[in-house]
Parts: C-alpha cells; structure tokens; sequence
C-alpha cells in the first residue's frame, strides 16, 4: 500500500518512468499530433506504455498531460477538451499505477510567452496552469510534476497555481543546457536559489541533456539547497540517423549515471526524451543495488519466557569465534560463495588452505546478490565436517516464510553451525531469476527476535522447545548507506533485538567508514569490517553497479585505472586492500575477507602479517 508521497521520499530513493512521447511515437503516432488526445481515443495505447514503465521497476507513472494546455491544444483544435484530456490522462495512470504505485501529474510549460516578453499576463498564466492542475487532482495524481520549463517567472506561476489547487507535493523542474546554465542562460547557482524561494517540495532538472551535463549541474545545485533534487535527462543528444532523430545513449550508460547521482545527493532519478522501459529497468537495478528497497521491520516482544529450567549458553560457549571476541582477539574470516553446481570440491579445498594459514572463520553468503547456488547451509556442513573450520552462515529472509525460517535455523543447530549472520537479502530483480517471488514475511530485525527467541528455548509462539540453541548472531551494517540516519537506526534495533556483533560491508573509503564508526560508539558489540581485494578496473565497475551496498570512490577507481596489464590490477588491487586492514585494525575487532575468483593466495598475501601473529 503506497504511503504518501512525501513520505516516500523521506524513504530512499525514488524511480520515475521515462519518456511518454519516445514510446508514443514508437507505435506509429506521428509527431504532428496531439499525445496528450490519445487519453481519450486511444487510451489502452497509453495504458500499455504506463504498464511497461511499471513493469521495469519505475516507483512513479507521469500521466501522460504534458502540453494538454489551452495553447498546445487549440492547433489541434482540441483547447475545449482540456479539462477532459488531463482528467482522462490521470484517471488512466491512477488504474495502471493501483494501490501500490505513485502518479504524478504532468504539466509542462504554456506554450506562449508570459509577461514582460509576451501577450500573457502573470494572473493569466496562473488561472491557465490552475485548470490544468485541478482535473488532475481530482483523476487522483498524487505530486504535481511541473517540467522541461525555460523560464523561472513561469514555472513560479505553476508553483503559486498548483498551492492555489491543493496540498500536494510539487516538483518543480527546468531545462539546461549545459552543467552550468539553463537553456536560456541564467546560471545554475542563480537558479537554485530562485527555486528555492519559489518553495516546491523538489527541485529538479530534465530534458534537452544527457547525464553528464545533468551530474555537472547536480553538484553545482547541492550546496544551495536543502530540498530534494531530482534529475531526468534525455538519453543524450538525438542523432539524424536515415531521416530519424534516434538517441544513442544505452541503458547500461544512463544506469551508471543515476548511480552517480544518487551518490552525489540526488533523490529523484528517472529519464525524458529517448529513455525507453530498457533505460528504466538498467536504473532500477542500479538503485536497487545501491538502496535495497525497505523490508517490512518486525520487532517482536520477548512474549513468553522459558522454563526456569532452561540456561541459555554462555556468549563465550557459544563458538569459538565468539570466544576469540570476547577474550578480545582480532579476528580473521574469509567469504567463500557457494558453487553453481553440485561439487563443492573447490570452495572445500580453498577452505582448507585458509585453515591450515591461521583464518578463524569461513563466511558463506546465502544467495548473494539473489543468485541461484547450492544452498549456502549444505556448503557450511560440508567445510566444517571435512576441514574443522568453523562457519559463519549468512541466512536470508527472502526465500523462507518464518516458519521455514524456524526450521532451516533448528537443523541448522542441529548440524552443528553456531555462527549465524542475520540479513535482510538482496530483491530477486536482482538475480538471474528476477520474476522469483520474494517471501520477506519479516526482515532482519525480525529474523534477530526469531534467533534470540531459539537461544532462550522458545520457539515462534513463545512455546518451549527444549534445550535451547546457542547461535552466536551477528547483523550486517554499511557505513556508505544512502540515508544513514535510517540505517543507524535499524542498527540499533538489530542489538536490541539480540545481535552480538556486526559486520559492515567492504570498505574502501576510510573517511566514510570514520563518519560511521563515531555514530556507533555506544554500540557495545564487535564491529568487524568487510575488506573486498580488487582485482581490476572491471571487478570495481561491478562492486558499484551490483553488489548492494558497495562504493568504491573515484580515488581507488583511479588508481585502477592507471593499471597497464592485469598483473599490475591485482597488485594494486593487494595495495589498496591492505592499506584498508592495517588502518581498519586500529578501529574494529575483526575483519571479514572476501576471496575474489577463488585467489586464495592473494588473501593469505594481504592477511599476512595479522596471520602470523
């Protein structure tokens, strides 16, 4: 159920549609006609273009109203069937977009210059964009989207017209027409604050540029403003191609744009002209990986409690590796993924060469970035039977209802794992399945309750079921999360729901990860820090594009860059990742190890030194 939309944007992140007219005239409607008409002779034309957009993954459906103003409809002969277009245009998005989605109604500029340049007066341009607006508020749009305007008196009219209708949030956008200056030339600077003033809920930029020129203006807006940006270029600059303007710019590219502006501060991300369904759904899954959607957030009460005959095990009992922390060694745990397949021959083998050079733990994800392997328990069985090293079991919420859960984690004991890291899990939109269906019945707050409940004998209804578990339970935690506010504050939830330490997500930014160990000071629990070896230009392309969580910063990408053959990547890869452990040594009380493409020796080279001690 869709909670309103200024809440929504307190949330994370939010993923508009792209561009209406580029798909309209994909179908044969020539350029000649009116767009906005097609709300009322074809409208399952334009219903099927809002179902594309939402099936790519867009959070956010613009009706399809843009010019439906007296002065774009009267050449069509149309000016008296404006009230009709734009309440038909929102009626359509608001079925498309249900319960679940949000509709922004589309206004775009008159069509005709307002005072001192033309015949328009200002009270005149403001009642014109208020019967514009008032069709779409009551066909149910949920945020006014006012967009591709030139010129800020005009765009301030809308403002003033569309506060005159309702309280709705309104997203006021203008044109550039490059990094530095909007298409008439006024400064980006000047801009800013005269929007600002203006007193929309978002300002933003769309249409006439690509990305880049869009993420130059983005940094020059930041400092200026405390509102929420948004930014929807066109997919760069369209090409004569055969008679046809087509645009060039991929999916692939637009998508590591919006990661660049979502990193930089951006809040609204989507695209105009040439953006397509394929540009949206590459962007999703770039928001995606850096923003996982919210979970549903489960904090249940203690409920019963447990026989007075019941004793929960000891935190020093628990597993070796909760020994080592608590007699406040540095520990070492390296991350193996389960095979594709069904050997498991080599994830055992790398396991025990780690052992045999001191590491104390093998980590084993559970389905990472959503991807179908054996399952992450059957891998933690085989290794600590055959090798003797102990696991920490990373389990998911997204495949399992709780009652699975409750099943899995009682055989889990019962096979003897002990260690047992509690996370949330990547969408399935992420994978290689991205139509699975996720569970996520609760997240890994809930998941921390369930965990706990077991450790003191006491199953989901509060029963007594016996000798109680003793799973040493850590949570995950990332230092670079988009609104670490929010992330701060689940953590805290994760400890009192009974986590025992924490595990970040790898760090390569030292300034970022110092920004997030003081606001964690008064966590009492391990902080352990994950540390990835790059081992290319490529391999860090796909931590910032893939894996939820993960930024590498451009002084890193960088120094990759400057590599000259694949040997001198790994090399500077080991640099970078050593550098992260002997700073992070100083600051957390373990750090985890990924081993990236099965280079065991790399690892055993970067961990060196604390293996030795």
């Amino acid at each position: 159920m869709r909670v309103p939309f200024r809440d929504k944007l307190k949330q994370g992140t939010v993923v508009f549609d792209g561009g209406m007219g580029t798909m309209l005239y994909a179908r044969g409607v020539y350029i000649n006609r009116s767009f906005e008409e097609l709300n009322l002779s074809a409208p399952h034309v334009v219903k099927q273009v809002h179902e594309e957009y939402l099936r790519a993954g867009a959070d956010v459906i613009e009706t399809n109203t843009f010019g439906a103003g007296t002065f774009r409809l009267e050449p069509h002969g149309l000016a008296g069937k404006m009230r009709e277009i734009n309440l038909a245009g929102a009626r359509i998005a608001r079925e498309v977009a249900g319960d679940d989605h949000w509709v922004a109604g589309a206004v775009g500029p008159l069509g005709v210059q307002i005072e001192p340049l033309g015949r328009l007066a200002f009270d005149e341009a403001r009642a014109e964009f208020r019967a514009r607006i008032e069709p779409l508020v009551e066909g149910g749009v949920d945020v006014i989207i006012l967009e591709t305007f030139l010129h800020l008196p005009e765009i301030e009219q809308a403002i003033l017209a569309a506060r005159d209708v309702c309280d709705l949030p309104v997203i006021a956008q203008v044109v550039i027409s490059s990094g530095t200056h909007l298409a008439l030339g006024t400064p980006i600077e000047e801009a800013t604050r005269k929007l600002d003033e203006f007193a929309p809920d978002v300002i933003g930029l769309n249409c006439a540029v690509g990305p880049k020129e869009m993420l130059d203006a983005l940094e020059l807006m930041l400092p200026l403003t405390e509102r929420p940006i948004s930014l929807m270029p066109n997919a760069g600059a369209p090409r004569n191609v055969e008679g046809r303007m087509i645009y060039l710019t991929s999916p692939e590219y637009l998508a590591e744009y919006a990661k660049r502006y979502i990193q930089t501060g951006a809040r609204i991300v989507g695209g105009c002209c040439g953006t397509t369904p394929d540009h949206i759904r590459a962007v999703r899954k770039a928001v995606s990986a850096l923003e996982p959607p919210a979970r549903k957030t489960v904090v249940q009460s203690p409920g019963a409690e447990p026989p007075a005959s019941i004793r929960p095990i000891a935190l020093p009992e628990k597993s070796r590796l909760a020994c080592r922390l608590v007699d406040g060694r540095f520990v070492t745990m390296c991350e193996l993924v389960s095979p594709r397949g069904i050997s498991a021959e080599r994830e055992v083998g790398m396991a025990r060469q780690l052992f045999h050079h001191g590491v104390d733990a093998i980590n084993i994800p559970d389905g990472p970035r959503a991807s179908s392997r054996m399952s992450a328990l059957a891998l933690a069985v085989l290794i600590q039977q055959r090798v003797g090293i102990e696991v920490l079991l990373h389990y998911t919420c997204r495949d399992r209802n709780v009652i699975g859960m409750q099943s899995d984690l009682l055989g889990a004991w019962a096979l003897g794992i002990r260690n047992i890291l509690a996370v949330t899990g990547d969408p399935p939109k992420l994978g290689n399945y991205p139509d699975a269906t996720a569970v996520f019945d609760v997240d890994s707050i809930g998941l921390t309750n369930l965990l706990a409940r077991l450790n003191r004998g006491l199953d989901l209804g509060g029963n007594p079921i016996g000798a109680p578990t003793g799973f040493h339970v850590g949570v995950g935690a990332n230092p670079g999360a988009l609104n670490l506010d929010e992330e701060l504050r689940r953590l805290d939830w994760k400890v009192e729901a009974g986590a025992e330490f924490i595990i970040t997500q790898p760090v390569f930014d030292l300034d970022l990860f110092d920004r997030f160990y003081k606001r964690v000071e008064h966590v009492k629990i391990p902080l352990i820090a994950g540390i990835w070896p790059l081992v290319s230009l490529r391999n860090a392309e796909f931590l910032n594009n893939e894996v939820p969580g993960a930024h590498v910063p451009e002084p890193v990408m960088d120094r990759l860059r400057a590599a000259r053959s694949p040997e001198e990547s790994l090399s500077i890869g080991a640099a970078i990742a050593r550098e992260m452990l002997d700073q992070l040594r100083t600051r957390t009380r373990g750090v985890q190890i990924a081993v990236p493409f099965g280079k065991v020796g790399m690892v055993l080279d970067i961990l060196g030194g604390v293996l030795r001690e």
